[in-house]
């Protein structure tokens, strides 16, 4: 018998008996139980078994291509204590400081609260209390002297008790008063006229009351729009409180405190926390603080944000004593100096700095997992608008890292495996997802954030293992993606590793993955399109469109010989200078021969001639030593004498080139908008009968029309 056909098949698949009957024994809605004693009672548990180890081979390319490159700092993250009480934040007030307004509010005349029910129902309990006391003192003659003699304690328990710490998280840091002489300040309308007579009161006499109605009026305004308290008549109010209070606070606290220049510290503050003058000032100084914080987080003006911040930077040390305030600032500031620009973010980052230095060290650690997990937020994309606000969160936070180098240490450590680890599995399955993270901005500025870190700390402290590690990731990174689309990925990796071959002293060999890059230069017929707006320091992978136009081509060879120059300048004057250069002048003259553009040929001829004259020199100074090659001391004597002549023919050289290309660039950014611009401009006309160009030039006659043809 024969194959069944294919629609005999498709039938006998649906409607033969054997196959319902396997169909229904395979999807069954209800499963029987295995007994307990049964051996086949853990198949379930063995098929489990066996499909984790079927994927175990595939868990690790996963978690290698899903986990974020900043999950080193997402293990110590905690939520930030907000301040969980129903108070509405206003202080109380004594009742005879009035509010110099002609209309007063009446919103107080609609009847009590339910808040204010309860109070009256406390209070009856009270006076119940009180009355049963009375008589068991009439009763009881010695209960009575019993009282009299612990009176005093008890007074003072009392007070204490009005003035202990009510937590962090709360915001009922209010001073007590008798019922009758508080007034609620909420409701109110704030004018100029009180706001200058509580002015004049606290720079005369430094009035709590006075202190307490302009915290009130300052957190008005930092909340205006936003909630239904005080009210401010004019702008010039709003002005007036906010200008104070961010100008004379911390001088007001200050004196309120007897704080001298020399006790000015976080550790001051720490011990005041338990004397009756920190628990009177502690309500003004969390108030002042507390709105300072939320008008930091609604403004957007440059100019208000960067003098809040430089008036809160003199404030810094009372964070100490309010530790969900201390969060909350770091979150801030952090947020201001990834996202800000300019004045704003570098003021922001010195509030950053000085939380580090005057602030307890986990205020370090949280401060440096914030600015990190930002840093890696607002990296991924870079162009010629943030290119320079990338490299200054770049050095600042590596200037985080430095104030504690021990414990950033640790945490590059930690993040360079797993860099190394998402190479590693790139160079063996060369997935395209893996690659793409590889070749991103964020995965470079990974990398170029701790070369910074090494380069300014290798002097001072042992990092070689952390110096090791990362050369092997750049240099894999730099074979991973041959081709000409890629260059300006291994130029940078190249820079990165000569940063680090200078700031280390140890050679690192660079000149086969520069001269590399000048096959492509060669190859084919460039196209004069010398127009294109290019920028290589804002790319990683190059159009195909641009491949074969002349600016990639010349940019590759300039960008070639700069590189060349910064390495041979770093070992001109090292014993072995003719035996690295020879490769290198081989490669240059074949490439020098090939070439057909007589601009490019001039720099490459005289990179040759500066290489082939140091290398001469060297091998004059080589040839007069008796030393031998293993003698390491008499070898580091033999480079000192790059110091001796700082005016040499090769640093000058190499002087003039990072000159040139600073100015290239510089033009070709200037340039390509002015093309724009020119492009734009409309054609003038001359005369009556012709029109012109944007240069001058004649173009044709205005009024010339093609003649109209004749009706027959």
């Amino acid at each position: 018998m024969g194959k069944l056909g294919k629609k005999a098949r498709k039938f006998a698949k649906k409607n033969l008996q054997s196959v319902d009957k396997r169909q229904r024994k395979l999807h069954a809605p209800f499963r029987k139980k295995t007994p307990r004693g049964d051996k086949g009672g853990n198949t379930g548990t063995q098929a489990v078994v066996k499909t984790v180890l079927r994927s175990e081979s595939n868990f690790e390319d996963v978690a290698i291509g899903d986990t974020s490159l900043d999950f080193i700092f997402n293990e110590d993250d905690s939520d930030l204590k907000e301040d969980d009480s129903g108070s509405d934040g206003y202080l109380s007030e004594d009742s005879s400081y009035v509010y110099n307004d002609d209309s007063e509010n009446d919103s107080d005349e609609n009847g009590g609260t339910p808040l204010l029910g309860q109070n009256n129902d406390i209070h009856l309990e009270l006076a119940k209390q009180k009355r049963k006391l009375d008589r068991l003192k009439e009763k009881d003659p010695n209960f009575l002297k019993f009282l009299e003699n612990h009176d005093k304690d008890i007074e003072q328990y009392r007070n204490e008790e009005s003035y202990s710490n009510e937590g962090e998280g709360s915001d009922d840091d209010m001073v007590t008063f008798k019922v009758g002489d508080v007034k609620s300040a909420k409701g109110k309308v704030v004018t100029s006229s009180t706001i200058d007579s509580w002015c004049k009161l606290v720079l005369a006499e430094e009035n709590l009351s006075a202190i307490r109605g302009l915290l009130n009026a300052y957190r008005t305004a930092c909340h205006y729009g936003f909630e239904d308290g005080q009210k401010i008549k004019t702008s010039e109010t709003f002005y007036m409180v906010v200008s104070f209070m961010l100008r004379k606070a911390n001088g007001i606290f200050q004196r309120l405190l007897d704080l001298s220049t020399s006790t000015y510290k976080s550790a001051t503050i720490l011990k005041l926390k338990n004397t009756s003058r920190w628990k009177t000032v502690k309500p003004l100084i969390k108030s002042y603080l507390r709105s300072t914080l939320f008008l930091l987080n609604q403004v957007t003006d440059c100019e208000i944000l960067v003098f809040t911040l430089t008036q809160l930077g003199d404030a810094i040390i009372y964070f100490a004593a309010f530790q969900s305030l201390e969060k909350r600032l770091i979150e801030v500031a952090v947020h201001l100096w990834a996202t800000g620009r300019g004045s704003v973010s570098s003021s922001s980052f010195l509030i950053m700095r000085n939380i580090c230095l005057l602030l307890h060290p986990e205020c370090l650690r949280t401060c440096l997992r914030s600015s990190f997990k930002a840093f890696m937020v607002h990296n991924k994309f870079v162009d010629s608008g943030n290119l320079k606000h990338i490299q200054f969160l770049v050095k600042s936070l590596v200037e985080l890292c430095s104030i504690d180098v021990s414990t950033s240490f640790s945490k590059a450590l930690v993040s360079v495996q797993q860099l190394a680890k998402i190479m590693q599995h790139g160079l063996k399955t060369k997935k395209k997802e893996l690659l793409k993270k590889i070749s991103s901005w964020q995965y470079m500025n990974c990398i170029g954030l701790w070369v910074e870190f090494i380069s300014m700390n290798i002097k001072d402290h042992d990092l070689q293992t952390l110096l090791y590690l990362i050369i092997q990731v750049i240099n894999g990174v730099a074979h991973l993606f041959p081709g000409s689309r890629y260059f300006p990925l291994r130029r940078k990796c190249v820079q990165m590793l000569s940063q680090l071959s200078n700031s280390s002293g140890i050679f690192i060999p660079i000149t086969s993955l520069v001269l590399d890059s000048l096959e492509y230069a060669g190859s084919g017929k460039p196209d004069a399109r010398s127009e294109i707006a290019f920028d290589i320091s804002v790319l990683l992978k190059v159009p195909k469109q641009w491949l074969k136009s002349q600016v990639f081509h010349e940019e590759i060879v300039l960008s070639v010989i700069e590189l060349l120059s910064a390495h041979f300048s770093q070992w001109s004057y090292h014993i072995s200078f003719p035996d690295l250069a020879t490769i290198s002048l081989i490669r240059l003259r074949i490439f020098h021969e090939k070439i057909t553009s007589e601009s490019l040929r001039r720099p490459v001829k005289r990179l040759i001639d500066q290489v082939q004259q140091n290398t001469e020199f060297v091998q004059k100074k080589r040839e007069e030593v008796a030393f031998s090659l293993n003698d390491q001391n008499s070898v580091e004597s033999f480079f000192q004498l790059k110091t001796s002549s700082k005016s040499d023919p090769f640093t000058q050289y190499y002087a003039s080139v990072i000159e040139k290309s600073q100015s290239r660039h510089v033009e070709r950014n200037i340039s390509a908008p002015e093309r724009k611009k020119s492009r734009k401009q409309p054609r003038k006309v001359c005369d009556a009968g012709t029109v012109s160009d944007s240069n001058g030039a004649r173009v044709g006659r205005s009024d010339e029309r093609k003649p109209k043809k004749q009706k027959t």
